[in-house]
């Protein structure tokens, strides 16, 4: 099988032009691994960029936890997840388990028999009165409920009736 001249040569610069491809090829690949035979993956400005971001997420986390000084309840939040708040700004009461206060009123009638320092004992209408809780008496307050109410109560009539106060 015979072949011409021009087909010889279009062969042989066919196989000097692809040589010649793989030689850059191999010298590009030698420089490519050369810059990065000493190369940490850790040093790389992605990996750079995406350790920041977990630092920071990491810290935004650390900051968002609150930790109450005592145990016990939450009550009155007045945040939502997600909201942004300024320091010292009240986020919700905590209600302590270990200290619990009752704030309650009784007729005026009723004062003469109490104490402050007197023991007292507690049902709640959520247990009924098997569970009771016992406690003192702190305080008692100095006015009737009317004098610490928003609205006056109305006497429409002009009736003078006496009506027995509650005192907080």
């Amino acid at each position: 099988c015979a072949i011409s001249q021009e087909e010889l040569s279009h062969a042989r610069d066919s196989l000097t032009s692809a040589q010649s491809a793989l030689n850059n090829i191999q010298q590009q690949l030698s420089t490519s691994v050369a810059l990065v035979d000493d190369t940490v993956v850790s040093s790389h400005p992605d990996v750079k960029a995406a350790a920041a971001q977990l630092r920071q997420a990491f810290l935004a986390n650390a900051r968002s936890t609150l930790v109450a000084p005592v145990t016990g309840y939450v009550a009155k939040r007045s945040v939502q997840l997600g909201q942004r708040i300024q320091p010292g700004t009240a986020t919700m009461a905590v209600i302590p388990l270990d200290q619990l206060w009752i704030d309650a009123n009784f007729k005026e009638t009723q004062l003469g028999k109490m104490r402050i320092g007197q023991p007292v004992e507690i049902s709640s209408d959520l247990y009924g009165s098997d569970v009771k809780y016992s406690g003192t008496i702190d305080s008692l307050g100095a006015g009737t409920g009317s004098a610490f109410a928003l609205l006056p109560a109305q006497n429409a009539t002009g009736n003078w009736i006496k009506i027995v106060q509650r005192v907080p």
